[in-house]
């Protein structure tokens, strides 16, 4: 996953310590002017290497694939994070110039030198902490983007939807089988969870979206949507599960409402209409009836999302 790699921002406290603590040491390995000048040189360094190594740590957005794009964007908000590392970006080409700009004023005897160096000591702090919120915020970020689940948009993909105790999450911790397959990941109070299954030697991707897709599309807050709009660009099946008799505690019509909604939304996905358990019952058109409980039908819907998406992987070309 894109984003996991990203290594831990530093904050500008932490970048100034670092910085004028290089800087006394390098210092103290020469004496008289030239160790006012290996100071300024080490300090204004490492300060615009570590604030450049930043921005550089990010993938380029304009590259990343839709899916993570607009995932990262429903959890950080990527054109702020672009801000803040043009910002950074700045800070680095910055430190480098006062850098240079003060190695050319350390003439004269020591005293004068050594106050010319705290002068641009103190002139680079304060570009550091000029940049304090953007370090914050593309810290933050990370932290944040770390935790999106790992899906890869090329692998085909399950996605499925429904009212809060249809039994979503039950069949997909039923079709994946091992429990630890699965992992959830939050979009602040909503989640998204990822599991795997093989059908054939090809391995699906199959998501599972409480809080996402399970309430009609304008009750969804500015997050969501975007989550959910994320999930258009690598669903290539949708299971939404119906509960005939209401024992979700949402009356069918709600149900068949928000499918609607969902295949309206997801545009050419197919859509297919499973009524889970069917054990209580069967009062509702579907293209599929199956009880978890009872485990019927279970692994006969799983196989129907398979021919749906129809998926056949490329094979590699033979001249």
């Amino acid at each position: 996953m894109i984003f996991e790699t990203l290594p831990t921002t530093p904050t500008s406290e932490e970048l100034i310590d670092k910085a004028f603590s290089r800087a006394a040491r390098a210092g103290r390995a020469k004496s008289g002017i030239q160790a006012q000048q290996s100071m300024l040189q080490t300090a204004s360094n490492v300060l615009s290497d570590n604030l450049q190594n930043v921005v550089t740590a990010w993938p380029d957005f304009g590259e990343v694939d839709p899916f993570y794009y607009e995932l990262a964007d429903a959890v950080v908000e990527v054109d702020e994070i672009r801000k803040s590392l043009s910002e950074i970006q700045w800070a680095s080409r910055k430190t480098k110039e006062i850098g240079r700009e003060y190695q050319g004023k350390l003439r004269g005897d020591i005293n004068y030198t050594r106050k010319v160096r705290k002068q641009g000591f103190a002139r680079l702090a304060d570009i550091v902490e000029e940049v304090e919120d953007d370090l914050d915020r593309v810290g933050a970020a990370r932290n944040d983007l770390r935790k999106l689940p790992e899906i890869n948009p090329d692998d085909p993909t399950v996605v499925v939807a429904g009212y809060p105790n249809v039994g979503k999450s039950s069949f997909v911790n039923d079709v994946t089988r091992a429990r630890n397959e699965i992992a959830k990941y939050p979009f602040t109070t909503k989640s998204v969870r990822v599991g795997h299954f093989e059908r054939d030697h090809i391995r699906y991707q199959i998501v599972d979206t409480p809080g996402l897709l399970d309430r009609p599309e304008d009750e969804r807050n500015a997050i969501e949507r975007q989550a959910v709009s994320a999930l258009t660009h690598v669903a290539d099946c949708i299971l939404f599960m119906v509960d005939a008799s209401a024992y979700c505690g949402y009356p069918l019509d709600a149900q068949l409402e928000l499918r609607d909604s969902v295949e309206k939304q997801f545009g050419d996905v197919p859509v297919l209409t499973v009524c889970n358990k069917a054990d209580l019952s069967t009062d509702v058109e579907a293209d599929l009836y199956m009880s978890i409980e009872e485990d019927d039908n279970v692994t006969e819907t799983l196989d129907a999302a398979v021919e749906a998406i129809g998926y056949e992987p490329e094979l590699p070309f033979d001249g």
